[in-house]
C-alpha cells in the first residue's frame, strides 16, 4: 500500500511537471516572442494591421489543424493504451520545430508561420493527451487541487525561463549575442530544450491506465470509435452542453493569450514593458491558479468558473480604454488573477464528467472544441482590426464569445454534483 501511495505522489508531480516543461512554450513563444519577430525582425515591411492579421491566420490554422487531428489522436492512444508514447512523440515534434525557428533570416514571415503552426499543433496536441491522464494520476476527490498544481507549476516555470530570456533581450552584449533580435531567437532554442528536459519526470513516473487495451489499432478503428464519442457525447446533456459552453469562453481566454503582445505593440507601447508585464501576469497567476484549486473545493468547480468568466468580462471591456501603459500592467494583473483558474477548474468540471476508460477520446473532443473555437477568436480580432482599422474594437469582439459561453455554462445541467452542479 506504502508502494502505491509513493507511485501516486511521483506520478502527480511528474504529471504537474508537465505543465512546467510545455507552459515555457505557451509563454515564450506564443505569448511574447513570436509576435514580436512576426511584428519586426520577420516581417517584410508589411504595415501592423497586415501583422495582426497575418499572426491571427497562423493561430487560426494551427488550430484548425489540431481540432481536426486532436479527437482522433486521442482515440487511437486510448484503444491503443499508449497515450504517454503519443505524447512523448508530439512533445519531441514540437520541441524540434521550435528550435528550428532560430535559423530564419529577417523576413521570412511565411517560414516562421509554417514552423510556428506545427509546433503550436504540437503544443496543443500534447495538451490534450496530457490532460487525459489527469485521470490516471488522481482521485476524482483530488482532481480540482491536482489540475491547479498542474497550472500552478506550469506559471512558474514558465515564468522562470522567460525572465533569463528577458534579461537575454535587454542586455544582449552581457550574454556574449549580437542583438536583441539574436537573443530572442536563442530563446527558442532554450525553450525547446527547457521543454525537453522537463518531460522527462513524466515519462519516468506516469503510467497509463494498466486496465487499458494495449493492442494495435487500425486507422479505421480509430474513425469509428469516434464516431461512437459523438454519439455518445449527445446521450449525455451536461457534457454537451459544458462543451458547448467550454467551446466559447475558452477561445476568447487563449485569443487574449495569443494576442495581448501584438495589441499593446499596435497602440504603441514599448515592447520592454509589454514582456515585463506579461512576465508579472505569470508570477501573479502562479498563486492565483493554487487559490482557484481551493475556490473550486470550496464553493464548488462552476461556481469557481464564474467567478473567473466575470473578471474575464470587465477586464475585456477595460482594455477598450487603455491608453497608458500602467493600464497594461493593471490589466496583466487582472488577468493573471483568473487565467490559470478558468483553464484548471474547467479540466477538473469535464473530468468529472468523462466515462470511465475513455479519457483520452473525450479530451481530445473537449480539446478539439476548444481548437474549432481558436479559430474563430484569432480570426476574428484580426478580421475586425483588419476591416475597422482598430485594434481595440478587434480585442473587444472577444466580449460575445465570453458572454455566449457564461450564458450556456449556466445552462448546464446538474448531472453531477461533483461537477459542482
Amino acid at each position: 500500500m506504502q508502494g502505491r501511495s509513493l507511485w501516486r505522489r511521483q506520478a502527480v508531480l511528474g504529471w504537474a511537471f508537465y505543465d512546467w516543461a510545455n507552459s515555457a512554450f505557451a509563454l515564450s513563444i506564443m505569448t511574447s516572442f513570436f509576435p514580436v519577430l512576426m511584428a519586426g525582425y520577420w516581417n517584410d515591411g508589411a504595415p501592423s494591421s497586415v501583422g495582426t492579421f497575418r499572426l491571427g491566420m497562423a493561430n487560426g490554422i494551427s488550430s484548425l489543424l489540431v481540432a481536426l487531428l486532436t479527437p482522433l489522436i486521442g482515440t487511437l492512444a486510448d484503444r491503443g493504451g499508449r497515450r504517454k508514447a503519443w505524447l512523448l512523440w508530439v512533445t519531441g515534434l514540437g520541441c524540434a520545430m521550435t528550435a528550428a525557428l532560430y535559423f530564419l533570416a529577417a523576413g521570412m514571415w511565411f517560414a516562421a508561420a509554417l514552423l510556428y503552426v506545427g509546433a503550436s499543433g504540437a503544443f496543443a496536441i500534447g495538451n490534450s493527451l496530457y490532460d487525459s491522464l489527469l485521470v490516471d494520476v488522481a482521485a476524482p476527490a483530488e482532481y480540482d487541487r491536482v489540475s491547479a498544481c498542474g497550472y500552478a507549476l506550469g506559471y512558474l516555470g514558465s515564468a522562470l525561463l522567460f525572465t533569463l530570456n528577458v534579461l537575454m533581450v535587454l542586455h544582449p552584449a552581457r550574454f556574449g549575442l549580437a542583438s536583441a533580435d539574436h537573443a530572442v531567437r536563442v530563446a527558442f532554442v532554450l525553450v525547446a530544450l527547457w521543454w525537453l528536459v522537463f518531460s522527462l519526470p513524466l515519462a519516468w513516473w506516469v503510467r497509463d491506465d494498466a486496465g487499458r487495451d494495449a493492442a494495435p489499432v487500425a486507422l479505421a478503428a480509430g474513425f469509428r470509435q469516434l464516431a461512437d464519442t459523438l454519439r455518445s457525447v449527445r446521450r449525455h446533456p451536461a457534457l454537451w452542453r459544458f462543451l458547448l459552453a467550454y467551446w466559447l469562453y475558452i477561445d476568447a481566454v487563449f485569443t487574449i493569450i495569443k494576442m495581448a503582445v501584438d495589441y499593446g505593440l499596435a497602440l504603441g507601447l514599448p515592447q520592454q514593458a509589454l514582456i515585463q508585464a506579461i512576465l508579472l501576469t505569470n508570477f501573479v497567476a502562479f498563486p492565483a491558479a493554487l487559490a482557484f484549486g481551493w475556490l473550486g473545493t470550496a464553493i464548488g468547480t462552476r461556481a469557481g468558473i464564474y467567478v473567473g468568466l466575470g473578471i474575464y468580462l470587465l477586464a475585456t471591456a477595460a482594455a477598450g480604454f487603455l491608453r497608458l501603459e500602467w493600464h497594461f500592467y493593471a490589466l496583466a494583473v487582472v488577468i493573471g488573477l483568473v487565467q490559470g483558474g478558468v483553464q484548471s477548474l474547467s479540466r477538473s468540471f469535464f473530468a468529472r464528467l468523462v466515462p470511465a476508460g475513455r479519457s483520452g477520446e473525450y479530451f481530445g473532443f473537449y480539446n478539439m472544441l476548444g481548437k474549432f473555437a481558436a479559430i474563430i477568436g484569432p480570426v476574428l480580432v484580426g478580421v475586425v482590426t483588419l476591416f475597422s482599422g482598430s485594434q481595440r474594437l478587434g480585442l473587444v469582439s472577444l466580449l460575445l464569445l465570453f458572454s455566449a459561453g457564461l450564458v450556456l455554462l449556466v445552462r448546464v445541467p446538474a448531472e453531477s454534483a461533483a461537477a459542482g452542479g
